[in-house]
């Protein structure tokens, strides 16, 4: 099995654990998102090891573990969504950092279900900041009557709870979609015609990063990589133009990861698609995933996570779990 960064497994706890999500059933424009984890993967065996923030090559003294990948047999969206939840709730006990890679941004609902059990939540959503990164809010109510659609990611992930959503990037939307981040004073969404403004967007663009480092409490990290300009991810499923530089996500990531009273518990990185003529869009969810697991062991590093829980191995079932099928 490809391995992250290409990386020897070896044995014992595990520090990082890198979770393939291969899951694609509401997708509404392109597809292919089901093999993105795969592709991502494979492409980071092509990414440079060196960081320049740490000063070494990762995986720097630590245990970065990829997990066989979740594979969805129920036969229904509903009973997919938790069994998702059952594989990644294992990884969820404080013991290491999970990164999620995707499949459709239909996978969040089922993430924010495991962070619930991450012990610097505790079962209380309302104590947790999603930072999300998207050319799309994600805020419907329903699309084409699924109401877990993956246009509708963010908006289960307030009703399940969450008390804080910041957004950026952010150029597509419906009516109702901007009617709710004008009104719901848990969303502040900084959009991309004002952060990509060629006349005032460096104004704009360290008031995101502001609200980055003030941040206090646990956060869950989720990259859409149509969030970027779909110049450099055409392969996504809904690629759209005009969105952030990868320089621009890259500062993200490290500013989250520094801030100094946030504790970023998980991430994920999702709509991976698989370009056939060029490797540019899964080699670029590589180069971003590579970054999110830089930044946390850095943040180990210096002091800024520690382990909420024993350490363990790598040999974790998944659970049964039934949340989205019986609501």
């Amino acid at each position: 099995m490809p391995t992250f960064l290409g990386l020897d497994q070896g044995e014992g706890d595990v520090d990082i654990a890198i979770l393939s999500l291969p899951y694609e059933l509401t997708t509404s424009y392109g597809q292919g998102t089901a093999q993105g984890p795969m592709a991502c993967i494979e492409a980071s065996a092509q990414v440079e090891l060196y960081d320049e923030q740490i000063g070494e090559d990762l995986p720097s003294g630590y245990s970065i573990h990829t997990i066989p990948e979740w594979v969805g047999e129920e036969p229904t969206l509903l009973q997919q969504l938790d069994s998702m939840s059952g594989y990644l709730i294992p990884w969820f006990k404080g013991d290491c950092f999970p990164l999620c890679l995707g499949g459709e941004h239909g996978i969040l609902p089922s993430i924010m279900e495991a962070v619930r059990h991450h012990p610097a939540v505790n079962n209380d959503l309302s104590n947790l900041t999603v930072v999300q990164i998207d050319a799309h809010g994600d805020l419907r109510h329903e699309l084409d009557g699924e109401i877990y659609s993956h246009a509708c990611a963010a908006a289960r992930a307030l009703d399940a709870g969450v008390g804080s959503l910041l957004q950026v990037g952010i150029r597509a939307f419906s009516k109702e979609e901007h009617h709710r981040m004008l009104n719901d004073e848990r969303i502040t969404t900084f959009f991309a015609k004002d952060t990509q403004s060629p006349c005032n967007g460096a104004k704009h663009w360290e008031d995101w990063l502001k609200t980055l480092q003030s941040i206090e409490g646990p956060v869950h990290l989720t990259i859409d990589i149509d969030g970027l300009d779909g110049a450099l991810v055409p392969a996504t499923g809904t690629p759209v133009p005009g969105g952030l530089t990868f320089w621009q996500v890259h500062e993200t990531i490290q500013t989250l990861f520094n801030a100094p009273n946030a504790l970023i518990v998980s991430a994920d990185v999702n709509e991976i698609g698989v370009q056939e003529d060029s490797p540019l869009t899964q080699f670029t969810a590589a180069m971003l995933a590579t970054k999110v697991v830089a930044s946390h062991i850095l943040a180990r590093k210096e002091g800024r996570w520690e382990a909420l829980a024993p350490p363990s191995d790598a040999l974790r079932s998944s659970v049964s779990y039934q949340h989205f099928s019986k609501t």
